[in-house]
């Protein structure tokens, strides 16, 4: 596995954009606690061509696909799904963490590695039948993934897609996430 790509999507193991993100991630030790070696994508933010090709590939990963929301995990899934939707013309849909949004909302639940943590959605934010792509910076096991997933399914959304930015593969967070999801990371760690 290159640290430039994914070896199930070749064209973007050779993509020289790929180089340009990875070079913008940079790596802080011990962050957000000893023994954790945080991927800060905020150099990547801070680079607007950089920022724009991250856009341009997922852009490119769903073209053809007709798709009606982007559902944009908290925190900074909402910086790439919110630039993404107004890139495809379509509506935006934040997840978050319980007790954030202010509407009725939907709330699922989900294992981590040492607890349990819950997510929520407005309860009318997808209704049925309409094509949903998910986006987040980060796959590592696939828990925020995975329960956001269920909750686009529980208000009769299909996801279409799931764009990530920076996958951990030694965490298996692809495996977790199941056969069932088209699953997209352009930089692999």
């Amino acid at each position: 596995m290159s640290a430039h790509g994914s070896l199930e999507y070749p064209s973007l193991v050779t993509d020289t954009r790929i180089v340009e993100v990875t070079k913008r991630i940079r790596d802080i030790p011990d962050f957000p606690k000893p023994g954790i070696l945080f991927k800060d994508i905020t150099p990547l933010l801070s680079d607007p061509g950089t920022f724009r090709a991250v856009i341009d590939m997922f852009e490119e990963q769903v073209k053809g696909d007709r798709l009606d929301r982007v559902v944009g995990i908290e925190a900074r899934g909402f910086i790439f799904g919110a630039a993404l939707a107004q890139r495809l013309g379509v509506g935006f849909v934040p997840v978050r963490k319980p007790g954030k949004l202010p509407y009725k909302s939907t709330r699922v639940s989900y294992d981590t590695e040492y607890s349990t943590d819950s997510l929520e959605m407005h309860e009318d934010a997808i209704t049925q039948g309409q094509r949903v792509v998910i986006v987040d910076d980060l796959l590592a096991t696939g828990g925020t993934a995975g329960a956001t997933a269920r909750l686009v399914e529980r208000q009769g959304g299909t996801v279409v897609k799931i764009l990530f930015v920076v996958e951990l593969d030694f965490l298996s967070g692809r495996g977790r996430l199941g056969a069932n999801h088209d699953i997209v990371s352009l930089v692999h760690y």
